[in-house]
C-alpha cells in the first residue's frame, strides 16, 4: 500500500509549523543579540558565538533523522523539537537578563539555552523536511517547498514586528514575559497542526514486516549513515548543500558592511538595501513555482535547470558586486535585486531535489538524508559569515584599500556559486530530474503568506 499523499491542507499545516520554528529562532538571534550588544555593552563576539555554536550544535541532524526513521513517525520529533527550542527560548532570555548582573555565569547559561535551540530546531526542521519527502508528491514540491519557506520568512517578519512593539521600551520582566508567552504560543500551535497529521492507520506507518524493513529496524545509525553516504547522489548533493549555502552565507554578512564604507549609504539606506534583496528572494521563490504551473506546463525547464541556472545567476550578480566595488556608478541596487532573484531560485529548486533525492535512494532512509543535508547547511551557514567577515579583514589588511578588499572578496563568493554550479550538474543522470516541472496544485497561498 502507498503512503498518504499530502494535499495542500497538510502542506500549509507543515508550513505553520515551520512559522512557529522561525518565530522563536528570530527572537533568540536577532533581538537577543540586539539587547545583548545595545543594552547590556556586552562584546559583539558574545551573540555572535552563541549563534555559531546553535549551528555547531546542528551537527546532531543526521542522527534525529535517524531517530524519524527509526519510529516511522515525525510527529513526536516535531512536537519534541518544538518543546525543546521553546524551553531553549525561555532560557536564553532568562541568561540575557542574568548577564546584567552576573555576565559569566548569565554566559554559561546561554550557552547551555543556545545548544537547546539548536537541538529543537535540528529534531524539528529535520523530521519535518523527511515528511514534506515522504508524503508531497515530485509534481508538488516546489510549490510545497515555497509554501513552507515562504509561511516561516513571515513568521520571521511577523514575530519581529509584534515582539519588537511588545518589549518597547525595554525591560528584564517583559522581554521574559514575551519570551515565554511566544514559546507556549508556539507549542499549542505545533500540536494543533500536528493533530491527526500522521493518523495511526496510516499505510506508510503500519508497514508490513520484510526482510529489507527487518534490516533497516536492526541497524545503528553509524550503519545507516554510512550507508547514506555511500549513494553517490546523496554525497553529491551534500557538498552542493555545502558550497551553495557557504557561499550565500558569506555574502549575506558583509553586503550592507559595503554598501556604507564604499557607497556611503546611511544605515537606514543598507537596511533598505537588505530588504531589496529579501524581496528578490522572494520573486526568486516565486518564480520557481510558477514555472511548474500547469498553464506553463513545464516549458520553462526542470528543477536542476533553476538549480544550476540560479547557481551561475548568483556568480554572474557577485560579480556585478566586484564592478559595484570598483565604481560608485554601478546600479547597486538593481544588482542586489538581481542576487536575490538567482538566490532564491537555487535555494527553492534545490530543496525541491532534497526532497525527490530524500526518497529516490530507497525508503526508510528519508529522515537520515534530510539530516545529512541538514548538518552541510548549517556547518555552511556557521562558517559562512566567519569566512566572509574574515576574508573582508584579511583583504583589506593584505590590499589596504577598501574597494579592492572588497571586490577579492565577491570575486571569491563568485567563484563558490560557479562551483556549486559544476556540482549541481553532476546530478543529471537521475531520470526525475530530467523531468519537466509540471505541478498540478495551487502556486502561492492567496495573500503571499505561504511558504
Amino acid at each position: 500500500m502507498n503512503a498518504q499523499v499530502f494535499g495542500w491542507l497538510q502542506i500549509i499545516r507543515l508550513g505553520l509549523i515551520q512559522a512557529c520554528l522561525g518565530a522563536v529562532v528570530v527572537v533568540t538571534t536577532s533581538t537577543l543579540n540586539r539587547i545583548m550588544v545595545v543594552e547590556l555593552a556586552l562584546p559583539a563576539l558574545l551573540p555572535g558565538f552563541l549563534v555559531a555554536w546553535h549551528y555547531a550544535v546542528q551537527m546532531v541532524r543526521p542522527r534525529m533523522g535517524f531517530g524519524a526513521d527509526k519510529g516511522r513517525r515525525s510527529t513526536p520529533w516535531m512536537m519534541g523539537g518544538m518543546l525543546v527550542l521553546g524551553m531553549g527560548g525561555v532560557m536564553a532570555a532568562s541568561a540575557t537578563v542574568w548577564m546584567a548582573t552576573q555576565p559569566f555565569y548569565g554566559a554559561l547559561l546561554a550557552w547551555l539555552s543556545f545548544s537547546l535551540i539548536g537541538l529543537g530546531v535540528s529534531a524539528c526542521g529535520t523530521s519535518l523536511l523527511a515528511l514534506m519527502a515522504k508524503r508531497v508528491p515530485d509534481e508538488r514540491r516546489a510549490p510545497a517547498a515555497t509554501t513552507v519557506w515562504l509561511m516561516m520568512i513571515v513568521g520571521f517578519a511577523v514575530t519581529a514586528g509584534v515582539v519588537g512593539k511588545l518589549i518597547d521600551p525595554y525591560s528584564p520582566q517583559v522581554l521574559l514575559q514575551v519570551s515565554a508567552g511566544l514559546s507556549l504560543v508556539t507549542a499549542c500551535i505545533t500540536a494543533l497542526c500536528l493533530w491527526g497529521l500522521e493518523k495511526d492507520g496510516d499505510p506508510s506507518i503500519a508497514v508490513a514486516p520484510s526482510a529489507s524493513t527487518d534490516r533497516l529496524q536492526k541497524q545503528n545509525f553509524k550503519e545507516a549513515f554510512q550507508e547514506v553516504w555511500a549513494e553517490p547522489a546523496a554525497r553529491t548533493f551534500t557538498v552542493f548543500v555545502f558550497m551553495s549555502m557557504l557561499a550565500y552565507s558569506a555574502q549575506d554578512l558583509i553586503l550592507e558592511p559595503f554598501a556604507g564604507a564604499v557607497h556611503g549609504f546611511t544605515p537606514g539606506q543598507t537596511t533598505q538595501l537588505s530588504g531589496w534583496h529579501h524581496m528578490g528572494v522572494l520573486i526568486g521563490m516565486l518564480a520557481v513555482a510558477g514555472a511548474g504551473s500547469r498553464w506553463v506546463a513545464g516549458r520553462l525547464g526542470s528543477v536542476q535547470a533553476w538549480m544550476v541556472g540560479g547557481c551561475l545567476f548568483s556568480a554572474l550578480a557577485t560579480v556585478g558586486l566586484v564592478s559595484s566595488a570598483l565604481s560608485v556608478d554601478w546600479p547597486l541596487k538593481a544588482n542586489v535585486v538581481f542576487l536575490g532573484v538567482a538566490n532564491g531560485a537555487f535555494s527553492i529548486a534545490a530543496i525541491a531535489t532534497m526532497m525527490r533525492l530524500a526518497g529516490e535512494g530507497g525508503a526508510g532512509r528519508e529522515g537520515t538524508r534530510m539530516g545529512l543535508w541538514g548538518a552541510a547547511q548549517a556547518a555552511a551557514f556557521g562558517l559562512g559569515g566567519l569566512l566572509g567577515t574574515a576574508a573582508s579583514d584579511l583583504a583589506h589588511a593584505l590590499l589596504g584599500e577598501q574597494r579592492t578588499a572588497y571586490a577579492a572578496v565577491f570575486g571569491l563568493q563568485a567563484l563558490m556559486f560557479a562551483v556549486s554550479a559544476a556540482v549541481a550538474v553532476r546530478l543529471r543522470n537521475g531520470p526525475a530530474q530530467r523531468q519537466p516541472l509540471r505541478f498540478d496544485g495551487p502556486v502561492l497561498l492567496k495573500g503571499g503568506s505561504s511558504s
